[in-house]
Protein backbone atom coordinates (compact mmCIF):
# COMPACT_ATOMS: atom_id res chain seq x y z
CA UNK A 1 0.00 0.00 0.00
CA UNK A 2 1.53 3.52 -1.15
CA UNK A 3 1.61 6.44 1.60
CA UNK A 4 -0.51 8.73 0.66
CA UNK A 5 1.23 12.22 -1.15
CA UNK A 6 -1.90 14.17 0.62
CA UNK A 7 -1.71 12.81 4.04
CA UNK A 8 2.17 13.45 4.11
CA UNK A 9 1.51 17.26 2.94
CA UNK A 10 -1.36 17.39 5.46
CA UNK A 11 0.76 16.24 8.39
CA UNK A 12 4.14 18.66 7.36
CA UNK A 13 1.76 21.70 7.24
CA UNK A 14 0.07 20.99 10.57
CA UNK A 15 3.57 20.43 11.97
CA UNK A 16 4.93 23.58 10.54
CA UNK A 17 2.13 25.81 11.44
CA UNK A 18 2.01 24.55 14.73
CA UNK A 19 4.17 27.66 15.82
CA UNK A 20 3.45 29.78 13.10
CA UNK A 21 6.34 28.80 11.41
CA UNK A 22 5.27 29.41 7.23
CA UNK A 23 3.16 28.07 5.04
CA UNK A 24 5.06 25.29 2.50
CA UNK A 25 3.43 25.77 -1.17
CA UNK A 26 2.37 22.38 -3.33
CA UNK A 27 5.40 23.50 -5.18
CA UNK A 28 7.91 23.82 -2.86
CA UNK A 29 6.45 20.14 -0.91
CA UNK A 30 6.60 18.36 -4.07
CA UNK A 31 10.25 19.43 -4.55
CA UNK A 32 10.95 18.35 -0.97
CA UNK A 33 8.98 15.56 -0.89
CA UNK A 34 10.86 13.89 -4.35
CA UNK A 35 14.22 15.26 -2.51
CA UNK A 36 13.20 13.12 0.80
CA UNK A 37 12.06 10.12 -0.85
CA UNK A 38 15.37 9.61 -3.16
CA UNK A 39 17.22 10.24 0.11
CA UNK A 40 15.63 7.23 1.90
CA UNK A 41 15.85 4.96 -1.01
CA UNK A 42 19.29 5.77 -1.38
CA UNK A 43 20.05 5.21 2.04
CA UNK A 44 18.24 1.23 1.45
CA UNK A 45 21.74 0.72 -0.41
CA UNK A 46 24.04 2.04 1.64
CA UNK A 47 22.58 -0.01 4.60
CA UNK A 48 22.52 -3.11 2.48
CA UNK A 49 25.92 -3.00 1.63
CA UNK A 50 27.09 -2.07 5.19
CA UNK A 51 25.23 -4.90 6.43
CA UNK A 52 27.01 -7.29 4.04
CA UNK A 53 30.26 -6.00 4.86
CA UNK A 54 29.81 -6.93 8.45
CA UNK A 55 32.61 -9.42 9.78
CA UNK A 56 31.90 -12.32 11.58
CA UNK A 57 28.76 -13.60 12.91
CA UNK A 58 25.77 -11.65 10.92
CA UNK A 59 22.68 -13.65 12.04
CA UNK A 60 22.06 -9.83 13.70
CA UNK A 61 21.40 -8.66 10.52
CA UNK A 62 19.51 -10.85 8.50
CA UNK A 63 16.08 -9.91 9.73
CA UNK A 64 17.63 -6.34 7.80
CA UNK A 65 18.78 -7.38 4.93
CA UNK A 66 15.83 -9.24 4.50
CA UNK A 67 13.73 -6.38 4.99
CA UNK A 68 16.13 -4.44 3.07
CA UNK A 69 15.30 -6.71 -0.05
CA UNK A 70 11.62 -6.43 0.37
CA UNK A 71 11.62 -2.65 0.16
CA UNK A 72 14.07 -2.85 -2.72
CA UNK A 73 12.46 -5.43 -4.60
CA UNK A 74 8.74 -3.52 -5.61
CA UNK A 75 11.11 -1.42 -7.77
CA UNK A 76 12.71 -4.23 -10.06
CA UNK A 77 12.00 -4.25 -13.34
CA UNK A 78 13.37 -6.05 -16.63
CA UNK A 79 13.91 -4.90 -20.35
CA UNK A 80 14.83 -7.01 -23.27
CA UNK A 81 16.94 -5.96 -25.96
CA UNK A 82 17.98 -7.78 -29.54
CA UNK A 83 21.91 -6.91 -29.43
CA UNK A 84 23.95 -6.13 -26.37
CA UNK A 85 26.10 -2.86 -27.30
CA UNK A 86 25.96 0.68 -26.49
CA UNK A 87 22.53 0.34 -25.96
CA UNK A 88 20.60 2.80 -24.04
CA UNK A 89 19.09 2.07 -20.18
CA UNK A 90 15.78 2.68 -19.42
CA UNK A 91 14.61 6.47 -18.78
CA UNK A 92 13.52 5.16 -14.77
CA UNK A 93 16.96 3.23 -14.38
CA UNK A 94 18.82 3.49 -11.24
CA UNK A 95 20.71 0.30 -10.60
CA UNK A 96 21.56 -2.68 -12.35
CA UNK A 97 20.63 -6.01 -11.13
CA UNK A 98 21.14 -8.78 -13.57
CA UNK A 99 22.34 -9.27 -16.95
CA UNK A 100 21.57 -12.03 -19.14
CA UNK A 101 22.64 -12.90 -22.20
CA UNK A 102 20.94 -16.07 -24.18
CA UNK A 103 19.92 -17.02 -20.93
CA UNK A 104 23.42 -16.39 -20.21
CA UNK A 105 24.40 -14.67 -16.08
CA UNK A 106 27.06 -11.99 -17.77
CA UNK A 107 29.82 -10.49 -15.47
CA UNK A 108 29.97 -6.97 -14.73
CA UNK A 109 32.76 -5.24 -15.45
CA UNK A 110 33.98 -1.74 -16.77
CA UNK A 111 35.20 -0.41 -19.79
CA UNK A 112 38.93 0.05 -18.52
CA UNK A 113 38.82 -3.51 -17.92
CA UNK A 114 37.84 -4.87 -20.93
CA UNK A 115 41.43 -5.55 -21.78
CA UNK A 116 41.22 -8.69 -19.33
CA UNK A 117 39.15 -10.47 -21.93
CA UNK A 118 41.12 -10.26 -25.38
CA UNK A 119 42.90 -13.78 -24.68
CA UNK A 120 41.81 -16.43 -26.17
CA UNK A 121 40.87 -18.12 -22.75
CA UNK A 122 38.89 -15.15 -21.39
CA UNK A 123 37.30 -14.00 -24.87
CA UNK A 124 33.12 -13.23 -24.06
CA UNK A 125 30.89 -15.99 -25.43
CA UNK A 126 27.59 -16.88 -25.24
CA UNK A 127 27.76 -18.88 -22.21
CA UNK A 128 30.51 -16.35 -21.03
CA UNK A 129 29.69 -12.99 -21.67
CA UNK A 130 30.32 -9.50 -19.85
CA UNK A 131 28.58 -6.16 -19.29
CA UNK A 132 29.73 -2.79 -18.14
CA UNK A 133 27.11 0.46 -17.63
CA UNK A 134 28.76 3.62 -18.43
CA UNK A 135 26.57 6.82 -18.43
CA UNK A 136 22.90 6.73 -19.51
CA UNK A 137 24.36 2.93 -21.87
CA UNK A 138 25.47 -0.33 -20.59
CA UNK A 139 26.89 -2.72 -23.62
CA UNK A 140 27.01 -6.42 -23.41
CA UNK A 141 29.80 -8.61 -25.01
CA UNK A 142 29.16 -10.75 -27.38
CA UNK A 143 26.62 -8.35 -28.82
CA UNK A 144 25.66 -10.20 -32.22
CA UNK A 145 23.29 -12.28 -32.90
CA UNK A 146 21.96 -12.52 -29.01
CA UNK A 147 19.41 -11.18 -27.02
CA UNK A 148 19.79 -9.52 -24.04
CA UNK A 149 17.81 -8.94 -21.05
CA UNK A 150 18.55 -7.00 -17.86
CA UNK A 151 16.62 -6.77 -14.77
CA UNK A 152 17.17 -3.73 -13.17
CA UNK A 153 16.38 -1.22 -10.02
CA UNK A 154 14.00 1.88 -11.49
CA UNK A 155 13.90 4.86 -9.37
CA UNK A 156 10.60 5.22 -7.25
CA UNK A 157 8.48 7.77 -8.87
CA UNK A 158 8.67 11.53 -7.88
CA UNK A 159 5.63 12.33 -5.84
CA UNK A 160 3.14 14.97 -7.02
CA UNK A 161 0.44 16.44 -4.58
CA UNK A 162 -1.89 17.79 -7.31
CA UNK A 163 -4.64 20.75 -6.46
CA UNK A 164 -7.27 22.94 -8.04
CA UNK A 165 -7.06 26.73 -7.12
CA UNK A 166 -10.30 28.19 -5.46
CA UNK A 167 -10.87 31.37 -4.21
CA UNK A 168 -6.76 31.54 -4.55
CA UNK A 169 -6.48 28.61 -1.85
CA UNK A 170 -5.21 25.49 -3.44
CA UNK A 171 -6.98 22.55 -2.61
CA UNK A 172 -6.27 18.54 -2.81
CA UNK A 173 -7.76 17.39 -6.19
CA UNK A 174 -7.07 13.41 -6.38
CA UNK A 175 -8.80 12.77 -9.60
CA UNK A 176 -5.58 14.45 -11.28
CA UNK A 177 -4.11 12.63 -13.59
CA UNK A 178 -0.66 13.34 -12.66
CA UNK A 179 -1.57 12.85 -9.29
CA UNK A 180 1.73 10.84 -7.54
CA UNK A 181 1.80 9.23 -3.63
CA UNK A 182 4.51 8.08 -2.70
CA UNK A 183 6.28 4.76 -3.23
CA UNK A 184 8.08 4.00 -0.61
CA UNK A 185 6.68 1.19 2.27
CA UNK A 186 3.93 2.89 4.87
CA UNK A 187 6.87 2.09 8.16
CA UNK A 188 8.64 5.19 6.03
CA UNK A 189 6.29 7.91 6.36
CA UNK A 190 6.69 9.26 9.52
CA UNK A 191 11.00 9.47 8.04
CA UNK A 192 9.26 11.39 4.75
CA UNK A 193 7.57 14.01 7.22
CA UNK A 194 10.60 14.68 9.33
CA UNK A 195 12.84 14.91 5.97
CA UNK A 196 10.74 17.35 4.43
CA UNK A 197 10.26 19.31 7.71
CA UNK A 198 13.93 19.59 7.49
CA UNK A 199 14.18 20.80 3.80
CA UNK A 200 11.40 22.73 4.52
CA UNK A 201 13.08 24.50 7.63
CA UNK A 202 16.41 25.58 5.74
CA UNK A 203 14.22 26.38 2.44
CA UNK A 204 12.11 29.59 4.73
CA UNK A 205 14.99 29.69 7.00
CA UNK A 206 13.63 28.63 9.85
CA UNK A 207 16.57 27.12 11.01
CA UNK A 208 14.98 25.79 14.25
CA UNK A 209 12.25 23.36 12.55
CA UNK A 210 15.35 22.50 10.49
CA UNK A 211 16.92 21.71 13.51
CA UNK A 212 14.01 20.34 15.48
CA UNK A 213 13.44 17.96 12.19
CA UNK A 214 17.00 16.97 12.62
CA UNK A 215 16.55 16.05 15.91
CA UNK A 216 13.56 13.78 15.07
CA UNK A 217 14.97 12.10 12.25
CA UNK A 218 18.17 11.26 14.92
CA UNK A 219 16.02 10.05 16.99
CA UNK A 220 14.15 8.09 14.57
CA UNK A 221 17.05 6.30 13.01
CA UNK A 222 18.27 5.42 16.24
CA UNK A 223 14.81 3.29 17.07
CA UNK A 224 15.56 1.89 13.82
CA UNK A 225 18.74 0.25 14.62
CA UNK A 226 17.59 -0.85 18.70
Amino acid sequence: MAISVDTVYQTVLALANKEQRGYITPQEFNLFAGQAQMEIFNQYFYDLNRAIRIPGNQSDYADDNGILQDKISIFIKASTYNAGEDQLLPEDFYRMSLVTVDGNTAEKTSREQQEMYKSPLTTPTKSRPIFYVIGNEFSVKPSADTQTRISYIRKPKNPKWTYVIVNEKALWNPDAADKQDFELNLEEQSNLVVKILKLAGVSIEDYNLAQSAGQEEIKNIQQQKS
